[in-house]
């Protein structure tokens, strides 16, 4: 006898909505809640780096890796400029502040300050 025989956790799990074994299930994924961008409220600023380079930081953006990829992609395009995403924010190469100020705002974002 095991020492989790006859508990909870001896059992294999199954799925909350079909009761199926998790192996088994056939449900889809329950769908990522998008937060708009109304309700984000996100720094802007610029940064030296090593060797005098300068990076426009974009910070506490919503965890959805789908959106700050689009956003990413959004803000390269209209700053002509490279850029990447580390840990969650976005960092565009130079001093774009104007420009990623104006095309947040645009987007609907609110920014502070």
């Amino acid at each position: 006898m095991g020492l989790f025989a006859g508990t909870p956790f001896d059992r294999p799990l199954r799925c909350e909505v079909c009761e199926e074994l998790e192996e088994d299930c056939t449900c889809p994924p329950p769908a990522a809640e998008v937060i708009p961008p109304e309700k984000q409220q996100l720094r802007v600023a610029v940064e030296k780096r090593k060797k005098g380079k300068t990076v426009t930081v974009v910070r506490d953006l919503a965890d959805q890796p789908e959106v700050v990829a689009e956003l990413l992609t959004t803000l390269k395009t209209a700053c002509g400029a490279g850029g990447t995403v580390k840990e969650g924010v976005v960092e565009i190469q130079g001093d774009h502040l104007s420009r990623v100020q104006d095309k947040l705002k645009s987007l609907g974002y609110r920014l502070r300050k």
